[in-house]
């Protein structure tokens, strides 16, 4: 699995006039997994959304590799190679966990409508790779057991895993994971983070937006902070981690106190 470059050059987004995100700048080496943290309200899903494509920035680009993607839509950016597991769980009901999985792989068909609706052999053929991709998607993140049950059913730990192997279904060079382990038991936590240490190690580049600090901590290259929608601090774990203006962001204590200390 070959990564992407990313790059945010001068991201601004508004709302009501009030600034969400602003002069954001962020570089992600392909194979690296970078990862950005914040207090409450510092900007970070609304950064998340701007890669994403939920949104549009009022100034700035976003880019990938070569391309620039910050116009283009959710649809045509996972056809770039992005893969995005939201927060909240997004599941189709009434379809069981493999064919929730399988719709991952919509934005790689090379079948056509015509071939589609006449169930020509090219069809039958992509149709047959891509449920073999959502299985090993599901075997992967370790929820093959619930391949055939209703998606509804599964609990949220398992939600969350079939939202990532939806993602891995399609094959991404981008990976975003939007507070990935929120609301998880320490053991789906454990698993999970496992998980990203394996698809890091298989080269792919990973965007982790999180709240837990001490889950980044432990799997992160390097940490790009936020606060009050601005970059205060870029750098290794051990970095971040001693600088003043981010103990003072997440405890509210004077910067120039904490540095003294």
């Amino acid at each position: 699995m070959t990564g992407a470059a990313l790059s945010v050059t001068g991201a601004a987004r508004a709302f009501g006039g009030v600034y969400a995100v602003r002069d954001v700048d962020l570089a992600v080496a392909p194979g690296e997994l970078r990862a950005v943290i914040g207090p409450n309200g510092a900007g970070k899903s609304t950064l998340f959304a701007l890669i994403g494509g939920q949104l549009a920035p009022d100034a700035g680009k976003v880019m990938l590799d070569d391309v620039r993607i910050d116009r283009l839509p959710p649809h045509r950016r996972a056809r770039l190679g992005i893969g995005i597991v939201f927060q909240a769980a997004r599941i189709f009901p009434g379809m069981t966990a493999l064919e929730n999985v399988m719709v991952g792989a919509h934005a790689t068909t090379r079948a056509g409508f015509v071939t589609g609706a006449l169930r020509l052999p090219a069809h039958r053929r992509e149709e047959r790779l891509i449920r073999e991709r959502a299985v090993e998607s599901l075997r992967r993140t370790g929820i093959e057991e619930w391949a055939h049950r209703p998606a509804e059913e599964l609990p949220l730990g398992q939600q969350r895993a079939l939202q990532l192997a939806r993602a891995l279904c399609g094959r991404p060079r981008l990976l975003l994971l939007d507070e990935p382990a929120s609301g998880l038991r320490s053991e789906e936590r454990e698993r999970l983070a496992t998980l990203i240490e394996d698809l890091r190690g298989s080269g792919l580049t990973i965007l982790l937006v999180e709240h837990d600090v001490a889950f980044v901590m432990r799997l992160a290259d390097r940490v790009t902070v936020l606060d009050l929608g601005r970059v205060i601090a870029d750098g290794t774990a051990a970095e971040v981690r001693a600088d003043p203006r981010v103990i003072a962001a997440y405890l509210g204590t004077d910067t120039s106190t904490n540095a003294a200390a």
